[in-house]
């Protein structure tokens, strides 16, 4: 069994005035570095497509990320490499393992805060 991870003290900080913003096309991160945690707020606009807002950034074929978050609105179809595919919708929370592509569906931005990926979410 894993040993538990302990917060040592009180801290609270806004996705408002993030410790470091990433806006790559229809795209935008806001990541908030707390002690021992990265936790980041993704902002995809309709339109947004992991294979043509992220991939120029990263340069892979598909996104090689770990994700584990929830859906705070919107809509998001993930499509992993063995043609496996998902919906997220606000209220929900998912796991995404690396190999995946990803888009927004709808006229509606997607919010999604994420507590795994948002220190390695894309950068170059």
């Amino acid at each position: 069994m894993a040993t538990p991870v302990a917060v040592t003290r009180l801290e609270v900080k806004s996705h408002g005035s993030p410790d470091e913003v990433r806006s790559p096309d229809k795209t935008r991160v806001e990541v908030v570095r707390l002690e021992g945690f990265t936790i980041g707020r993704f902002n995809f606009e309709p339109g947004w497509r992991w294979s043509e807002c992220i991939k120029p950034v990263v340069k892979t074929d598909s996104c090689q990320v770990s994700h584990v978050g929830y859906a705070v609105s919107g809509r998001l179809t993930v499509r992993m490499k063995d043609g496996t595919q998902k919906s997220i919708v606000a209220g929900e929370s998912y796991t995404i393992p690396p190999g995946h592509d990803a888009w927004v569906e709808g006229n509606e931005r997607f919010v999604g805060i994420e507590v795994m990926s948002a220190e390695q979410y894309a950068k170059p």
